[in-house]
């Protein structure tokens, strides 16, 4: 059986790079996915604040825009909406042992586009 569209949550993406965004924005639409773009982590509460369909969260790390970074956006989220998986994704290196809150995944950049769908897919089979 396959997936549809309606069957597949929400994601706010997180990402300060427009083509990183565009790009990533694409690759989870292709895959079935609803998509709400945020470029910094203050844009992705507001999200949040006013909406109650988003079922995932994926963020960079390095946003120089906003008052947080998304190792704090990912704890925030995790305290705030502790039913959102988070998934953190970064070029800037691996996360040290207090920067993600539990259950949140990693994903080094520059990542494949099946590997993102699949550890989407696999947090939405682990929160069904």
């Amino acid at each position: 059986m396959t997936d549809t569209p309606s069957e597949q949550p929400v994601v706010l993406l997180v990402e300060d790079d427009g083509l990183l965004l565009m790009e990533a924005s694409d690759t989870l639409a292709d895959a079935g996915f609803t998509v709400v773009e945020a470029t910094h982590a203050d844009k992705a509460l507001k999200v949040l604040e006013n909406r109650d369909d988003v079922g995932l969260l994926m963020t960079d790390v390095d946003m120089p825009q906003g008052s947080m970074d998304g190792f704090a956006l990912a704890r925030l989220v995790a305290d705030r909406w502790p039913a959102i998986p988070v998934l953190v994704v970064s070029g800037m290196g691996t996360p040290g042992p207090h920067d993600m809150p539990d259950g949140a995944r990693f994903i080094p950049k520059p990542y494949e586009p099946k590997t993102l769908v699949r550890t989407l897919r696999a947090f939405v089979r682990r929160a069904a």
